[in-house]
């Protein structure tokens, strides 16, 4: 599942650090711009599944327009794609769905432990 959450790049002498206005603590730093990019995307990545994994709810993401621009740096969009089939232990689950919806979604060509993923990701979220 994809994330997108606002961060605020500042530059100081010859680096960069980021951080993210909604998620507390979350930041990160690098050398270059592109490495600090790389940084800040591991850094969300590893501050949401920290926040999945504790049960806590994930922050609604700003508006990139409600941010002060700093003097020193610049708001972009930092993103993270969360599969949990690469990042996490997968146990397997027993579930049963009326046939006519099993018929249509093999049709279809559906991953259903990617949709069942993504739909418990997002019931997680608005809970």
């Amino acid at each position: 599942m994809l994330f997108l959450y606002p961060a605020v790049f500042h530059q100081e002498d010859n680096s960069y650090w980021v951080e993210f206005p909604d998620l507390e603590g979350c930041q990160s730093f690098g050398d270059t711009l592109n490495e600090t990019m790389g940084n800040a995307q591991e850094a969300l990545s590893a501050y949401l599944l920290t926040l999945f994994s504790e049960g806590k709810t994930i922050p609604s993401a700003s508006e990139l327009s409600s941010i002060a621009v700093p003097e020193d740096g610049f708001i972009n969009l930092v993103s993270c794609n969360l599969n949990y089939n690469n990042q996490t232990k997968a146990i397997k689950k027993t579930l049963t769905i009326p046939a006519w919806l099993n018929e249509q979604a093999v049709a279809k060509g559906i991953n259903f432990s990617q949709t069942l993923q993504e739909a418990l990701i997002y019931k997680l979220q608005h809970k």
